[in-house]
């Protein structure tokens, strides 16, 4: 797959290929601008030097409570109790340390995937930041595509089709950071 080339020649010759790679190469940069619009949004926020993520982790540990306490034992009922130890247990009191690292994490993932620099790696890291969202109860509707979207920028080689991954696993082959 790391064979694609942006030339009118192999465009006419792979044209589903040709199709197949633009495709992930939006889907990656959605995916960025997810991550870069919630850097932003935490920094403009003051989530890094302020109470704000302790406040959305206490608000969210209240609401999964209740959810526990007025259910009978069920699914939805166990999965809102793990996430109610997981927030009370490690999110409360690692709050700051974690808006620091989902912070500047969100602002490394989206430049890396910007300029396709380890986009495997960063591709990683934005699911292990996603699946912590889902662990700490803020799991939605748009947690399953964002983690195929992680999925997809893991297996395929999309650094190599635009970004900088392509040179440097030609100058440094053994790396597995451009791979």
């Amino acid at each position: 797959m790391t064979d694609f080339e942006w030339k009118s020649g192999y465009f006419a010759t792979r044209p589903f290929k040709t199709i197949g790679v633009i495709a992930a190469l939006l889907l990656r940069y959605l995916y960025t601008l997810l991550f870069l619009y919630g850097f932003l949004h935490k920094v403009a926020h003051g989530w890094m030097w302020t109470g704000v993520m302790t406040e959305h982790f206490t608000k969210r540990l209240l609401e999964l409570q209740a959810v526990v306490a007025a259910g009978p034992p069920s699914p939805a009922v166990t999965i809102a109790s793990f996430q109610a130890v997981y927030l009370q247990s490690f999110a409360i009191p690692m709050a700051m340390p974690i808006a620091w690292i989902v912070t500047i994490g969100e602002l490394v993932i989206g430049a890396c995937l910007l300029f396709g620099f380890a986009t495997r790696s960063n591709a990683a890291f934005g699911l292990f930041l996603l699946l912590n969202f889902a662990a700490g109860g803020y799991y939605n509707l748009t947690i399953p595509p964002l983690l195929l979207m992680s999925l997809m920028m893991i297996l395929l080689p999309t650094g190599h089709w635009l970004g900088l991954d392509r040179k440097l696993n030609q100058k440094y082959p053994d790396s597995p950071w451009f791979r």
